[in-house]
């Protein structure tokens, strides 16, 4: 009886959730996906019910198998790829959320950071985790619920509830309780995590004040991890790799030397550089980060994160009606001459790398009485170029080499025109691969490398296929007008 070769991916994002099955040359087989519903409760804040994530996360997976149609005793692997830094907090005994999942776009906690900031805090974590202080990561959000929920703390300390991102509590989940464990990648976006030791900190859940009896066991991001609970599928499935939406796309785009670098445009854009085993400290305000940790051995990464980039997009079709479909931007944006003067700062949940501005918000300059939808969806497409070149400029300031080419996924990679549009902000090429879904091909990469379905790195990297390339064309002094307007439309946001 010949061995299963085929992975099931989970990719649980911010505004959605999807499963894909693959088969060993990487190709998607079957795919479903659902959207869930985005709870604002108050300015600033941003939340999730775990249960939506669940149910969609289950029923996704049931139904690409099912489209798939290879079976399920031809899936090898389950891989997990999840939205980072959202905190989920739970009842052991239930396996039921506490509160809602706060989201990593969450800035209710941006006072206490700034509290913790004065009080010198900033060096500490900074040396030991590789992050800045800042609402973005866990920490500050696991402390709320346990400060906000009655009697959170008081059950914390006496070991009834479990903290969590989103990958540990689908694990639990999918394990019935059996598994209480994360990847080094997500326990490294928690504030909590040394990234040096490759252990939970002592005195960093004193600084935030968590208990140790609600954290995961940290594991690699490829390995074994347990099985599905019975009765989720028609038969168990091995759970075999784990790792946070960005770290899991940069191993889709199979980045595995020193120097390469690749940034994926969802609902943020977030751009990795390969650092190898040296975790790079930025004087930029980047982070340093775990890439993905194999055998025990972490490879490191130099990350600048962008808050909000496919969701500009989604704001101007759901919010003002300027689209009915986000594909339509490519087209609008290549109606237009120029950008008219038209700037956007989208900081609508704060700026992130290299700025770190939480209290920022969001800026459209440049209007005139002939400015149309068009031209806020093309200052919304720039917006993320401009920003990515705020982010590699600040890895060549660290150090890092000049990138030559940059590796793209995520929604908005599809989009032609804003991948010219970066290549020439960058001066670099912009290599597009053949499957824009990196995040779910690299979790199930992870499981597949775990399973034996792909036997090494070399072979993982041999399936990666490029399927556009766009190379810089944009005449030096069109480029530096362009970008000098962008800085100044940052420094009247940063300065309100």
């Amino acid at each position: 009886m010949s061995r299963p070769r085929y992975v099931l991916a989970l990719d649980q994002g911010t505004t959605s959730t999807r499963c894909i099955v693959y088969d060993e040359q990487a190709r998607p087989v079957g795919r479903a996906q659902r959207e869930f519903p985005q709870h604002y409760p108050a300015s600033g804040w941003v939340e999730h019910n775990a249960e939506d994530i669940w149910r969609d996360s289950l029923a996704t997976a049931r139904a690409a198998i099912d489209q798939s149609a290879v079976g399920i005793d031809a899936i090898a692997a389950l891989g997990i790829a999840n939205q980072r830094e959202t905190t989920v907090v739970w009842d052991r005994a239930s396996g039921n959320p506490i509160h809602r999942a706060i989201v990593w776009q969450d800035r209710r906690t941006a006072d206490e950071c700034a509290r913790l900031q004065r009080d010198g805090a900033d060096a500490l974590v900074r040396s030991r985790t590789g992050l800045l202080l800042d609402p973005y990561f866990s920490a500050t959000k696991l402390a709320w619920i346990l400060d906000n929920v009655p009697r959170a703390r008081d059950r914390a300390d006496r070991g009834e509830l479990a903290f969590g991102t989103i990958d540990s509590f689908l694990l639990w989940r999918l394990t019935a309780g059996k598994v209480h464990a994360t990847d080094a990648t997500n326990a490294s976006r928690t504030l909590l995590f040394d990234i040096h030791r490759q252990q939970w900190d002592d005195e960093l859940l004193r600084l935030f004040r968590i208990p140790r009896s609600v954290l995961p066991s940290v594991r690699d991001s490829s390995e074994f991890y347990g099985t599905s609970a019975p009765g989720l599928f028609e038969k168990s499935i091995p759970i075999a790799g784990m790792a946070g939406d960005q770290q899991a796309a940069f191993f889709g785009q199979a980045c595995f030397e020193p120097g390469t670098a690749k940034s994926t445009y969802g609902t943020g854009c977030f751009m990795l550089l390969n650092t190898g085993d040296n975790a790079v400290a930025s004087n930029n305000r980047l982070l340093t980060t775990v890439a993905c940790r194999l055998n025990g051995r972490s490879t490191y990464a130099l990350e600048g994160s962008i808050f909000v980039a496919g969701a500009a997009i989604k704001w101007l079709r759901d919010g003002l009606k300027h689209l009915v479909h986000a594909a339509q931007s490519d087209a609008m944006a290549e109606s237009l001459r120029g950008n008219h003067g038209v700037y956007m700062v989208p900081a609508f949940v704060g700026l992130g790398a290299p700025h770190w501005k939480p209290d920022a918000r969001g800026l459209i300059c440049g209007l005139t009485l002939d400015v149309t939808g068009s031209h806020l969806v093309r200052a919304a497409l720039e917006a993320v170029a401009y920003q990515t070149l705020d982010l590699c400029e600040a890895m060549a300031r660290d150090g890092a080499s000049r990138v030559r080419a940059i590796r793209v996924d995520g929604g908005m990679a599809a989009n032609n025109w804003f991948c010219q549009f970066l290549a020439d902000m960058l001066g670099a090429c912009v290599e597009r691969p053949r499957e824009l879904e990196t995040t779910a091909l690299g979790a199930a990469f992870l499981a597949g490398l775990a399973t034996g379905v792909w036997p090494d790195l070399g072979a993982i990297a041999a399936s990666w296929t490029r399927s556009a390339e766009f190379a810089p064309r944009m005449p030096d002094s069109e480029r530096t007008a362009l970008i000098d307007g962008w800085r100044t439309a940052v420094r009247r946001t940063l300065m309100e």
